[in-house]
Formats: C-alpha cells, sequence, structure tokens
C-alpha cells in the first residue's frame, strides 16, 4: 500500500475512529506520567529550596554570632548582690553586740548568696498581704475604724523604741546638733576621732571602733542618696574637712592592722586558711560584721570616688586587707569587678593598682576566682581594642602585658581559655574564607579586635612555650596567621600582613620551630601602585590601622614602606636562623627574588638599602658554608647540627649579627614594628618602659597630704 497522501491523511485524523481511538490514548498515558514526575520533581525542588535555606539561615547566624568576648558566659547574679540585707550601719547601743547572729548563720551554711533571691520571695509576699489588707478595709469600714485607733495607741512606743539607743548613748567629743534633742544628730570632730583611735589601738575598744567604723561609712557615702532611715549619713554629721580627711586616712591606713591586732593574728602570715579557721570563735563573731562594714564601705568609695590619688591610697590599702574577703564571697566578687573596670578603664598607677589587686586575688584566691579574673580581663581586654588610636597603644600594651602576667600564674587554666578563643579566632577565620563575597565575615577579621587578640595569644604563647607544652596552641595559631595572611593579600591590607609576619617570626624565635615567612615577605614587594619617585603622601600611623587608605598606596612613601618592611622583618627572620647549617639553602631563593627587585628598581636610596642587604646575606652564606665544610659529623647527627657554630652565635661577632643590631636600631626611629611611623618627620621614638609603682603612694586630699605605706 502506497503513502497517503495529504488530503488522505488530513481526513483519516478528523474522521477516522480507529485514529482518535489511539490518540487518546497516547494522550492519556503521557498525561499521567508527567504528573508523577511532576509530583516528584516538586518535592524534591522543595526539599532543596529548605535545605538550602537553613543552610544559609545557619549562615547567617554564624556570620552574626562572632563577638570575641561572648564565647565566656558567666553568671553574674553573685556579683551585684550583697550577702546582707542591711545598709552597713553599725549600732552603737552598749548593751548590743555586733554579731548578726541570722546573718553568720546564713553565710556559713551557703545561704548568704540567695538571700536577694529570698528578699523578693519575701517582698511579693508582703506585696500580696497588703493588697488583701486593702481589699478588706475597702469592704469592712469598721475594721479600718479599728486598725487606725490601735495604730494612735501604738505610734509613741514605736518611735520610743526606734530612738532609745541614741537617747540613752553619748561619746566624749561628740556635739549634739540639735539642742532641744528632736532628732539627736550627732557631729564627728577631729578630736573624737583622735580619741576613739587612741582608745582601739590602746584598749582594743569595739564600741570605739565601732564609731570610728559608722563615721568612715558616712565619708564613703558622701554625696550619695541616704538608703535608709537608719542611715549613718543622716544620724551623724562631720564637722569639717579635717575631721572627713582624718576619718578616711586614719582608717585606711590603720584598719588592717587594727583587726589583725583584735584577732590576735600575725598581717605577714596571714592566709586564706588563717580567716576560715577563726569563723566559729568568739573574737571572730565579734569583729565580723565591722571588718565587713569596712570591706564594704571601702568597695563603695571605690565605685563611686573620680579623684585618681584617693583611688589608688585606697586600692594600696585594701591589697593589705586582701584576705579578709574569704569570709565575704559576695564581696570579694565585687571586689574583681571593680578592679576590672578601674584596670581596663584607667590609666598608669591607679590601672597599675588595679591590676596587682586582681593579681592577688588571684593568688590567694587561685581556687574559686581565678578563673574570673582571666575571663572578666579578657572580655575587659577586647572591649577595649574595638578602636585603636595612636595614643592608646602604650595602655592596650600594658592591658595586653598584665594579663598575660595573670595568666602565667596557673598555665593549665589559662591554656584551657586560650584554646577556646584560639578556636573562635579559627572559626571565624574558616567562616570568612567559605564566604569571602560576604562582607560582614571579612570585616570582622579585618578589625582591631580580632587583630588584638591574635596578639594577645601570639605573645601569651610565646612568653610560655620555653617552658610549658603549648604546642596544640601553637600550630593553631600559625595556621590562623597564614590564613589571615592569604585571605588579605592586597597592598592596602600591608599593616596586617606585616603585622602577621611580625606574629609568627616571634612565634618562631620563642619556641625554636622554623616557619617559613620568606614568600609572605618578598610578596610585599611585589605591590605596584604608583610610580616609583612621585610625591611624598600625607602623615600616616600605621599603629592605628590595619587597612591603608586608597590615596597613600600612590604616594612614594608606600613604596618606600614596602621595600623597607621586606628588608627588616627578613633581616629579623634571617636573624634566627643565621648560624644554622642550613642558612644557605635558607636564604638561597630570597636573595635571588631580592636581586630581581634590585635589578627593576629605579630608586637609587631603595636600591642601596637592598643591596647593602644582599651583600651581608651573601657573606654569610659564605662563612657558614666555609665552616659547615670543615665539619665531620653527618647530618642525621641532630645533636652536633644543634651544636653548630654556637660559640660563634654567643660570642656576636659575626658581620650579619652587627648588621641585624644596627638595623633594629634605624627601625627605631621609623619602626612599623615598635610603635608610631611618621615618614615626613621621621623622628625618633623614645621608648619609655612602664614600672609598676611602689608600695608607697602619697595622696593629697584637700592640701592634706597622706603618706600611704604598705
Amino acid at each position: 500500500m502506497g503513502k497517503l497522501g495529504k488530503k488522505a491523511r488530513k481526513f483519516a485524523k478528523k474522521n477516522l475512529q480507529s485514529v482518535l481511538k489511539r490518540k487518546r490514548k497516547v494522550k492519556s498515558f503521557f498525561k499521567k506520567k508527567s504528573s508523577k514526575r511532576d509530583e516528584r520533581d516538586a518535592a524534591e525542588s522543595e526539599e532543596d529550596t529548605t535545605e538550602l535555606s537553613n543552610r544559609r539561615n545557619q549562615e547567617s547566624i554564624d556570620t552574626e554570632d562572632t563577638s570575641l568576648d561572648a564565647i565566656f558566659r558567666e553568671d553574674d547574679s553573685d556579683m551585684d548582690g550583697d550577702d546582707s540585707g542591711s545598709d552597713g550601719y553599725l549600732s552603737e547601743d552598749p548593751s548590743s553586740t555586733p554579731t548578726d547572729e541570722n546573718e553568720s548563720y546564713l553565710e556559713e551554711n551557703g545561704a548568704g548568696v540567695e538571700l536577694s533571691a529570698q528578699n523578693q520571695k519575701i517582698l511579693f509576699e508582703l506585696e500580696n498581704k497588703k493588697k488583701k489588707l486593702e481589699r478588706l478595709k475597702a469592704k469592712d469600714p469598721e475594721f479600718l475604724r479599728f486598725l487606725e485607733s490601735n495604730d494612735k495607741v501604738l505610734k509613741p512606743f514605736k518611735n520610743k523604741d526606734a530612738y532609745s539607743d541614741d537617747d540613752e548613748t553619748s561619746d566624749d567629743g561628740m556635739e549634739s546638733a540639735d539642742e532641744n534633742g528632736a532628732n539627736n544628730n550627732k557631729m564627728w570632730t577631729s578630736s573624737a576621732v583622735s580619741s576613739w583611735f587612741l582608745l582601739v589601738k590602746e584598749q582594743h575598744s569595739v564600741p570605739a571602733l565601732i564609731s570610728l567604723l559608722n563615721g568612715y561609712r558616712a565619708v564613703c557615702h558622701y554625696g550619695t542618696e541616704s538608703t535608709g532611715v537608719l542611715d549613718a549619713v543622716s544620724r551623724h554629721k562631720i564637722q569639717d574637712t579635717e575631721a572627713f580627711c582624718k576619718i578616711l586616712t586614719t582608717l585606711l591606713r590603720e584598719a588592717d592592722n587594727i583587726f589583725h591586732g583584735m584577732l590576735g593574728i600575725s598581717s605577714s602570715n596571714c592566709k586564706k586558711g588563717t580567716i576560715l579557721e577563726l569563723k566559729n570563735t568568739l573574737k571572730w563573731k565579734t569583729l565580723r560584721p565591722l571588718i565587713k562594714s569596712y570591706l564594704r564601705s571601702t568597695l563603695f568609695m571605690l565605685n563611686q570616688a573620680t579623684d585618681s590619688d584617693i583611688l589608688v591610697f585606697s586600692l594600696t590599702r585594701l591589697r593589705a586587707s586582701i584576705v579578709f574577703f574569704a569570709a565575704f564571697p559576695s564581696l570579694l566578687h565585687r571586689l574583681i569587678k571593680i578592679g576590672v573596670h578601674l584596670w581596663a578603664t584607667s590609666k598608669g598607677t591607679l590601672s597599675s593598682q588595679s591590676f596587682l589587686i586582681l593579681q592577688d586575688v588571684a593568688s590567694v584566691f587561685s581556687t574559686d576566682c581565678f578563673d574570673t579574673c582571666v575571663i572578666k580581663m579578657y572580655k575587659a581586654f577586647i572591649g577595649n581594642c574595638n578602636f585603636v588610636e595612636p595614643v592608646l597603644l602604650k595602655h592596650i600594651q600594658f592591658l595586653r602585658n598584665s594579663f598575660i602576667d595573670l595568666c602565667s600564674q596557673d598555665i593549665q587554666k589559662s591554656s584551657s581559655k586560650a584554646m577556646i578563643s584560639i578556636t573562635e579566632l579559627a572559626r571565624i577565620l574558616q567562616l570568612g574564607l567559605q564566604t569571602k563575597r560576604k562582607q560582614e565575615a571579612v570585616k570582622k577579621i579585618c578589625s582591631w579586635q580580632y587583630t588584638n587578640c591574635m596578639d594577645l595569644w601570639v605573645t601569651y604563647i610565646s612568653h610560655n612555650i620555653r617552658d610549658f607544652d603549648l604546642q596544640s596552641l601553637l600550630y593553631i595559631t600559625i595556621q590562623i596567621i597564614m590564613g589571615v595572611a592569604v585571605l588579605f593579600p592586597g597592598p592596602r591590607y600591608l599593616p596586617l600582613r606585616c603585622k602577621c609576619i611580625e606574629w609568627l617570626n616571634h612565634l618562631s624565635a620563642s619556641s625554636g620551630i622554623f616557619i617559613s615567612i620568606s614568600s609572605l615577605v618578598l610578596d610585599i614587594l611585589e605591590y605596584k601602585i604608583g610610580n616609583e619617585g612621585g610625591k611624598a603622601g600625607k602623615d600616616f600611623s600605621f599603629s592605628s590601622a590595619v587597612k591603608l587608605p586608597k590615596y597613600w598606596l600612590k604616594s612614594q612613601n608606600f613604596q618606600e614602606e614596602c621595600v623597607f618592611s621586606a628588608i627588616e622583618l627578613l633581616t629579623v627572620h634571617f636573624s634566627q636562623w643565621s648560624y644554622h647549617i642550613s642558612f644557605p639553602e635558607l636564604a638561597t631563593i630570597p636573595v635571588i627574588r631580592l636581586r630581581k627587585f634590585h635589578a627593576k628598581s629605579n630608586t637609587e636610596s631603595l636600591q642601596r638599602v637592598v643591596k647593602r642587604f644582599i651583600d651581608l646575606v651573601e657573606q654569610n652564606i659564605e662563612f657558614v658554608k666555609k665552616k659547615r665544610d670543615e665539619v665531620a659529623f653527618s647530618p642525621i647527627d641532630q645533636q652536633s647540627v644543634d651544636a653548630f657554630l654556637q660559640l660563634e652565635k654567643c660570642s656576636g661577632n659575626a658581620a650579619y649579627t652587627q648588621y641585624y643590631k644596627n638595623a633594629m636600631e634605624k627601625a627605631a626611629s621609623r619602626s612599623l614594628m615598635n610603635g608610631k611611623i611618621s615618614f615626613l618627620d621621621k623622628k625618633k621614638l623614645k621608648r619609655k618602659r612602664g614600672q609598676l609603682p611602689s608600695n608607697k603612694v602619697e595622696v593629697s586630699f584637700n592640701g592634706a597630704k597622706v603618706d600611704g605605706k604598705k
């Protein structure tokens, strides 16, 4: 049968039943098949969309949650609370003892810290009862009249009980401020303070000491709002500035000796265990509220005073009484909080004294307070490193060095904290490498907070790796530094790259491990933005930047800084291995690349610097080769390899060693490594070593000088 024509096919398509039936069958089959495929594709698409959305949300959360000071979490509930509900005023009634049995019982049984929660619960119950009483008054007017009539009858007795102690008590040297005796306000005078001090010193008089401590409390709370009806400020008044100054200085200077003398213990050999052993004695139960009043008043003044001399003197004297905080955990936590604040925000002697008291706390109460001090000081350091200016560099370096000194007291505990922080740094870097296009993650790495945190742990490792096993921290830190250098290869990140190379040099010198930094250094010479011999740019401080401004890249200063920085960093790197038996192999490739740069450069001053460095390195290569050819031991003899040229290294007479010393002296004048930079003026910087203050502090208060010897 021949092929159907066009008209025949058209007729069959429209009219033949067999064709129409097959067409309907095929159409139905493809419709069912496509519907199943569409459902499966839709389900897979929905799963992929959900997974992608979850991954994006997780990346977004990880990018935002990269705060370096949030990795250590602690409960601050006991930091601000007090271990008693009193206002610190000591009763001067001779018939009453100053011992608070309930409070002592609570603290000895570990319940002192929970008093604030108990007070809130009691207050809540009182409010509920008060509401019920108000509703009862509204419902029953007769009951209301009954309460009012009884309240009038009891009021005279309440007033008599409240002021009976004041009416019966009188002391020599105290003058009544109201002749009628209505308020019975008393006034402290200088003669009264002197007489009380003599009674305390000669007779160990507890009532006289109570009067002194109440006056001291009034001085510490001077200028603040009264906290209660029986507040010492409302009860007593200070006659003049002389009496004010005498109360303050007398208690600060002599309180520690007074307490030790009345307890019968030596101030030189007093330790934490000594105080804890006295907790059940009668002397301690008598003096406990007095010691607590002194410590609490002093802490209140430290938190309120603004005069640096007063703060320094108070901290100096409080260090002598540091062991008494063993009996008052909540006051100890408050001392740590105040000390960290003053250490981080103050400067000079005040910051140094604050660190010394934190160091004493961490040493005396190592089991309980070392971790607290480390965590709080770390958070304070990170919080003060968000922005760095040239004037703040010295203070930040002091914070870093003092924090490392504290951590060095217990390497086992501090190294665990260091590992947590360094792991967080690695996580942030990994996130930045994976999501390089996300500016948020990259900005967190290229920041002063991240940079100073790295500098902190590099210095910590370099300071302690010779004496302790910190290899795990060392290798992780090296990988992070390498990753940061790779993440920011551009010329604008020259300061950050130089810091990374400096860190690697420090770690290599302290650990004795070879770290290859030649490629990182020589890449700096490849930066070509402006023309050589261009105009000098504006003065710029490298010490306060991790990223250069764009306008500075086209200046002559930038080209000079690239060359000088590369030569300085290579000089430090080669000086660590200039006496090593493998120095010729180490220096060969860098010398080849330096020769290529020297041939391409057109600036005579830069050529001269590079040429001199090449000549000295080649001279040292020949020196090591000559000595190496004379030895008879095998390369596998590690002991002989380590002893190679050690006598020459100790003498330090090699030509390259002399060049290194001169290069570092020149670097100090314009150095990128040690401080400020000024390319226009090129003034020499004077490196001042911060000295911790002595125990002798001179304090002036309203013209009166106080000698505070420890």
